[in-house]
């Protein structure tokens, strides 16, 4: 066990070698609960009330390998699940199943996160299943996270078609156990989680009846969606918001260079910056300005709105009047002035180790910066993004995978014929819809979008009091009727087919 901390410890470090020293833009995280800023000086939080009531935790036996026949494969893991009965009509009046797909996290958080399920399972009388994503969380592979992460040999099992597999052989399992052979199951999830949703329909459509997935860019790949998509929306978010705003970050970058390269600056920049550690180069500031701009924009949720936060920060100016006291307070407007922010201890969590594997194998999403945003250009380098994997884990990424398995080039010529039964919802404020279906591919794979809205909005849970804005109650309502549309032909077909066997 000490040699597997060991060799733990040595992946954590050399993950910040090569991924903090690294100047290449970073695949932003596809969470559809926003996590801000994890650093050990502030944690990730979470605003809704985390209630175990009516939560039941279950583990299942899982297979490690379902497409290979090797000793190995047959090994086993725990993998954990969560089931709300509260509002299940039962296997005998074949009541609906939502079972909510997992992603690049735990799922401790799912159902009070992914409060959309909570909200309409009364009005469909429906069971509600949380299912973890394995790596994540409780549902480890080899006994422990340090020994599943010790190298590509025992990470290599850990991928979307292995999920996707899980979900499918987890299903059967609680679908049997339950009784419920004939409860229709309607698969949930999230930005990744839409990703893995919408292929779950596509690869098993005989174990799940329809897909909503929110906020899922799975056209962000192979260069089907430009490279500058992802940031030339956070700009637009910024700009519409307040153009003095936007002029002001468009300015701060090359101000930020001018006072690190005169004697000392780094230390006065830290100094203006309050850090937390003193700078050794100014894209560590950058970077942090960066992330909390794009995470700003992508989780830009109602009522608080951040970019707008920082942007009254920035227009305010309580510090100062010259472009990088502007700056710091939006910072502060954004994250308070009690303690540092900038430059903090990294908390490499299981979800940093996660997510950097997985896009460093297949989720390579090519986002990189152009000449006509608030940023400086950055665009990203492939051959570069690879070598920096190939160092960590002696694997190089396969950016064509994903539209080979699961298809994207011309996706409305591939799917209106083959595919059904799936929602694409989007925000046009998150960056990521830049990578999303915004348009209907036939009758029954459709995009329902809101022009205000942000990443995961629909599916996170209504305001308590009421205040949701009428554009998100109402694409909500969409989601519902088609939903229920679903699940209503599924019984008349079920009826149809019973009728059809008694005649025989």
């Amino acid at each position: 066990m000490e040699n597997q901390s060991l060799l733990f410890q040595c992946l954590l470090f050399s993950f910040l070698m090569y991924f903090t020293s690294t100047h290449s833009v970073k695949i932003p995280r596809l969470s559809p609960i926003p996590t801000w800023d994890t650093s050990l000086h502030h944690p990730a939080t979470f605003d809704a009330k985390i209630s175990t009531d009516n939560i039941n935790t279950f583990y299942y036996k899982q297979l490690l390998d379902h497409f290979n026949y090797r000793p190995q494969s047959y090994k086993t893991f725990q993998q954990r699940y969560l089931i709300n009965f509260k509002y299940w009509a039962g296997a005998n009046s074949s009541a609906p199943i939502f079972a909510y797909l997992g992603a690049e996290e735990a799922i401790d958080y799912s159902p009070e996160g992914v409060a959309f399920l909570t909200d309409n399972a009364a009005s469909f009388n429906a069971l509600l299943l949380y299912i973890e994503h394995r790596y994540y969380g409780k549902s480890v592979p080899f006994g422990s996270r340090e020994e599943a992460f010790k190298n590509a040999r025992t990470i290599g099992y850990f991928n979307s078609a292995q999920a996707i597999a899980d979900y499918a052989s987890l299903l059967l399992h609680v679908k049997k156990t339950l009784h419920a052979p004939n409860s229709p199951v309607i698969v949930i999830g999230g930005s990744y989680g839409g990703m893995l949703a919408s292929w779950f329909r596509l690869k098993y459509p005989h174990m799940a009846i329809g897909a909503l997935a929110s906020s899922a860019p799975i056209l962000y790949f192979d260069d089907i969606t430009p490279q500058d998509g992802y940031y030339s929306v956070v700009s637009r978010d910024f700009r519409e918001a307040s153009e003095t705003c936007y002029q002001t970050i468009l300015q701060s970058w090359s101000e930020i260079d001018s006072v690190a390269s005169q004697p000392k600056g780094l230390s006065l920049l830290s100094q203006r910056f309050n850090t937390c550690r003193p700078l050794n180069k100014s894209y560590e500031l950058k970077e942090y300005l960066i992330n909390m701009y794009a995470s700003a924009a992508q989780y830009n949720h109602p009522p608080r709105y951040p970019v707008t936060v920082i942007c009254g920060g920035i227009d305010k100016g309580s510090f100062g009047s010259d472009i990088l006291s502007k700056i710091y307070a939006g910072v502060v407007a954004l994250r308070g002035n009690t303690t540092c922010k900038v430059n903090a201890p990294s908390n490499l969590s299981e979800t940093t180790l996660g997510w950097r594997w997985q896009t460093c194998s297949e989720i390579v999403i090519p986002i990189g910066i152009g000449n006509n945003s608030m940023f400086q250009p950055d665009p990203f380098s492939f051959k570069s993004f690879a070598n920096d994997c190939k160092k960590l884990y002696g694997v190089s990424p396969r950016p064509h995978w994903v539209t080979t398995y699961y298809g994207g080039h011309n996706i409305k010529l591939s799917l209106q014929k083959f595919g059904s039964n799936i929602i694409f919802s989007n925000g046009l404020r998150d960056p990521y819809s830049s990578g999303g279906v915004l348009e209907n591919i036939s009758d029954t794979v459709v995009a329902i979008h809101a022009v205000n809205g942000s990443h995961c909005l629909d599916i996170m849970g209504a305001n308590v009091n009421h205040s949701d804005p009428e554009w998100l109650v109402e694409m909500r309502n969409k989601e519902i009727k088609i939903m229920k549309g679903w699940i209503t032909q599924y019984y008349d077909d079920l009826l149809a087919l019973n009728e059809t066997i008694k005649w025989f």
